[in-house]
């Protein structure tokens, strides 16, 4: 009798584990869009320029991507329930501070601090998770985590909308307090500790180039439309990562035991998850920036009323991914992500041919495929991304793969924002706008239409503004058919480089393996 009470409390105690990780992931990741429709009302307050506004929004997603992967090498270096738990609180600290926040510098150092905090919490989870569940639970975890990673994306807006509206901005950031303290609680008490026992200590030159190799790269990806990419400072920061990811490869090469394993590379399913992950953020999750904008700054809804259009995208992507997680046991992984690729591919040209006289519904049918294939990519991609190592190194490959989530999403913004912002600017060409364009092209693309739609004479304010509207579809309708290229590129990529004898056939992989 006692032994059964401690296999059901193991089993309980397991399924507690991972609704803390999923609910810590599901606070960081919603802290990535649900501060932007909250930025009008943190500019009136705190009087914030246009640039840091940017910044708020920047910081997060910076510190983010940049401290990924070390974060994750931590994990296996330090132990994973210890870095994770650290992650929680200083995620849970900075997140007071920036509701506390009094000046606009306050506010971006907050946000870049929960950045790295979020960082050290999404870099360990996969691999906490692969310690955990085996067999078919282990798809059905993966999938709920695949669910928490694909609606936190997309229900951001709607989130952040209701507590701006309802509340006030400071509580975007003082709701995660008691959250992440229950979180770093659960995490003490429900998490068991596992770490690389072989690991090779600290490594100090790795750690600082790929740190400010990162650092470089997406700062120069984040800032580039607006600093111009031929600008010294865009040609100065790509060139730096360039050399300091150069140097961190040489670095990494010359030790025996490096914190970032070069020759994973070499293994195709290992590749194949990379791409996969920066596919579907570069080409699908880079797009809800601009979407949202659409529905808020065209359409002109509420940031509640465009949350609730993202509703039918949202659901399905959560609904989904679990039925994708089990299906990844019987299923060949290759053609969950290949195929979840591909409709998010056909779901972005569902998207495309908008009009000045389209309503929201033009973008419907997008959105349910779009759910669908969020769905059926992210369970089966995390799971792939921790399969191909031995368990001691999962937390060294769900850095790897996190990092390249988030290079992605600011890959994607980034590309997709200067296709939009030339898309805008030709089609202004022609018109009374024509000679303002540069400037005009990038106000419509950052949302601030409106606030350059005053400066206009009231007497051609509403030429003016159906210009814009016109524009602002224009550079729309090209980024979807560019994020769909995106999306092709990387199905097929997912289809032909994932294969069943990559993955290790033992521990959590074994699951996995069994299935293609």
């Amino acid at each position: 009798m006692e032994s059964s009470w401690s296999t059901v409390y193991s089993v309980e105690r397991k399924w507690r584990a991972l609704i803390v990780v999923c609910v810590a992931i599901f606070m960081l990741l919603l802290d990535i869009t649900v501060v932007n429709v909250a930025l009008p009302d943190i500019q009136k307050e705190l009087h914030t320029s246009f640039s840091e506004l940017q910044w708020v929004v920047d910081a997060y997603a910076l510190m983010l991507a940049t401290t990924m992967l070390n974060a994750g090498t931590l994990g296996d270096l330090l132990g994973r329930k210890r870095v994770f738990a650290a992650g929680v609180a200083l995620f849970t600290v900075t997140s007071a501070l920036c509701g506390a926040a009094t000046t606009p510098l306050f506010l971006i150092l907050a946000r870049g601090g929960q950045g790295i905090g979020g960082a050290v919490m999404f870099s360990v989870s996969l691999a906490i998770l692969s310690q955990e569940f085996h067999g078919r639970e282990r798809g059905t975890a993966f999938g709920i985590w695949g669910a928490t990673v694909g609606a936190a994306v997309a229900i951001g807006p709607l989130v952040g909308g209701a507590i701006t509206t309802w509340l006030g901005w400071r509580w975007i950031f003082f709701v995660n307090v008691p959250i992440g303290i229950a979180c770093a609680a659960g995490a003490v008490r429900e998490l068991h500790e596992s770490r690389d026992e072989e690991a090779g200590g600290f490594d100090a030159p790795g750690f600082v180039t790929l740190t400010l190799g990162l650092f470089a790269l997406v700062l120069g990806l984040l800032r580039g439309n607006d600093w111009g990419w031929s600008s010294a400072r865009s040609v100065g920061l790509f060139t730096a990562a360039v050399v300091l990811l150069g140097l961190f490869v040489v670095v990494e090469l010359r030790r025996e035991k490096p914190m970032l394993d070069f020759s994973l590379f070499r293994v195709p399913t290992f590749t194949g998850a990379q791409i996969t992950a920066f596919a579907i953020s570069a080409g699908l999750f880079g797009q809800f920036l601009y979407l949202t904008l659409y529905l808020q700054n065209v359409l002109g809804y509420s940031p509640i009323a465009a949350g609730v259009r993202f509703l039918p995208l949202s659901l399905l992507a959560f609904f989904t991914a679990p039925i994708s997680g089990r299906l990844s046991a019987r299923v060949p992984v290759r053609a969950l992500l290949g195929t979840g690729l591909a409709l998010d591919g056909v779901a972005l040209l569902l998207m495309h041919g908008i009009t000045p006289s389209s309503g929201w519904t033009t973008l419907l049918a997008g959105f349910v495929v779009a759910g669908i294939g969020i769905g059926m990519v992210n369970a089966p991609l995390a799971s792939t991304a921790v399969s191909v190592v031995e368990p001691r190194r999962a937390g060294m490959a769900s850095g790897i793969n996190n990092t390249f989530r988030q290079v992605g999403i600011a890959t994607g913004i980034a590309g997709l924002g200067a296709i939009f912002q030339d898309g805008i600017r030709t089609s202004l060409e022609g018109t009374a706008a024509a000679p303002h364009a540069a400037e005009l092209s990038r106000a419509i693309a950052s949302g601030a239409s409106r606030q350059v739609l005053q400066t206009v004479p009231v007497q051609v304010r509403a030429q003016a503004a159906e210009v814009a509207r016109s524009a602002f579809i224009a550079g729309l309708n090209d980024i979807l058919v560019a994020g769909a290229i995106v999306l092709f590129a990387g199905a097929v990529c997912a289809y032909a480089l994932v294969r069943r004898r990559d993955l290790v056939p033992s521990g959590a992989g074994a699951a996995v393996a069994r299935g293609e």
